[in-house]
């Protein structure tokens, strides 16, 4: 007991320790906090601005995916394409904002402002695009023309009918023409009647006359209760599907009131028409009608095809004869002069036929001379005729291309 109470101390004494220093660093500021703004006041937050960003990426993506496919549809055209800055105004240009009230507006300009029209693009996927890029065509140039040595301007053109056919000879007398004849008009053995039943056509004579004075008859031989006939002179280039004095080429007499026809017009000429069993007399007067008639045409092959050339573009002048004019003659009696101042050119005798259907025939018989039915004793003055088969044969002179002569006589 002793031991225990020496050991404790007799009074109460505070004991202190040294505290270590402890050197603690500083903790890192923290972060700023994120955008959050309050949404009442109009501000995005930043979950809202984050979306933002990625529509826009979208939209950009599909502007350029949209971009890709129009360039894909524009592939197949290959036409040029314009500039973007004749579609699109410039950057430079500020955008428009209306007028200011307060600043005066300037008087515009149009000549200034109009801007240049473009070539409208055609953007039409029917239509076949074509990619043949041929020359332009420029009008020929007359002074090209003149570095041709040797060559003359020609002018071809084709022929409706070949005017050097022709089934008449040397040896043969005036008849009428199978060949310049319509084709529903009939014609005899001898080829000295004609007859039609399909409507009006014409027939003329293998034979015409240029100048001089000459006579013919022409005997009505059969009529009918609904024949017709209309009876005269045609030149070569008469209508032969048409009656004689269709058009301004034939000069006709017509057999219901006796009335003359010319360029289908009808006007009055005898006291009154013929009948069956009349007999007509026609007469011609060319004096020098040689001079006046037109040049006959150079024909020429090309290509297998027959054309009728001329040395100039422009053809000749069809001039009148002077004094020259047709009567008719009705049994050797004179009806007064039908036409005067014909035209330069061949006249041949001609006669045009018409019946109704299921018909008799409507036929006239020509008769050429020299032995005449009714020949007229007196001509008041006028020139004598010869008869038209004392007409001599004429042939056509041909040439045929790159200057080869080639004439023929048919």
């Amino acid at each position: 007991m002793e031991e225990d109470g020496q050991s404790k101390p007799t009074s109460a004494e505070p004991i202190t320790l040294a505290e270590p220093e402890l050197i603690i660093n500083p903790p890192p500021p923290p972060p700023p906090p994120p955008l959050v703004t309050d949404p009442l006041n109009g501000n995005k937050t930043e979950t809202e601005a984050s979306e933002d960003l990625s529509e826009s990426l979208k939209s950009q993506d599909n502007d350029i995916e949209i971009d890709d496919d129009n360039n894909d549809d524009e592939d197949p055209h290959p036409k040029k394409q314009k500039n973007l800055s004749s579609l699109t105004p410039t950057a430079s240009a500020p955008a428009f904002q209306g007028p200011d009230p307060a600043q005066p507006v300037p008087e515009s300009n149009p000549a200034q402002q109009q801007p240049k029209k473009s070539k409208k693009k055609n953007n039409n996927v029917w239509v076949t695009k074509s990619t043949r890029k041929g020359k332009k065509k420029t009008k020929p140039n007359a002074n090209n023309n003149t570095n041709l040595p040797g060559e003359d301007k020609v002018l071809v053109a084709p022929v409706a009918r070949f005017p050097d056919k022709s089934d008449d000879t040397p040896e043969m007398t005036i008849c009428l023409s199978k060949v310049y004849k319509a084709e529903k008009v009939e014609v005899s053995d001898d080829r000295m009647s004609a007859g039609s039943t399909k409507g009006y056509r014409m027939v003329r004579a293998t034979r015409g006359v240029v100048e001089g004075a000459w006579y013919f008859e022409t005997r009505v031989t059969s009529l009918g209760e609904t024949g017709h006939t209309r009876l005269g002179w045609s030149n070569d280039k008469g209508d032969l599907q048409a009656p004689v004095g269709y058009d301004g080429n034939s000069f006709g007499y017509r057999d219901i009131d006796g009335s003359k026809v010319h360029k289908a017009l009808r006007e009055k000429f005898g006291e009154e028409g013929y009948k069956e069993g009349d007999v007509i007399g026609f007469y011609i007067n060319l004096p020098d009608g040689g001079s006046y008639a037109p040049k006959p045409p150079h024909l020429v092959w090309y290509k297998g095809q027959r054309y009728a050339t001329a040395t100039e573009a422009k053809e000749d002048d069809v001039r009148v004869v002077p004094g020259s004019e047709i009567s008719f003659f009705k049994n050797g009696v004179c009806q007064g002069v039908a036409f005067k101042d014909l035209y330069g050119g061949r006249y041949y005798p001609a006669a045009s036929m018409y019946t109704l259907p299921h018909q008799p025939n409507c036929v006239v018989k020509f008769n050429f001379g020299p032995h005449f039915e009714f020949f007229p004793e007196d001509f008041n003055g006028r020139p004598m005729p010869k008869p038209m088969a004392e007409v001599p044969y004429h042939g056509f002179e041909n040439r045929t291309e790159n200057g080869v002569s080639n004439e023929k006589n048919n």
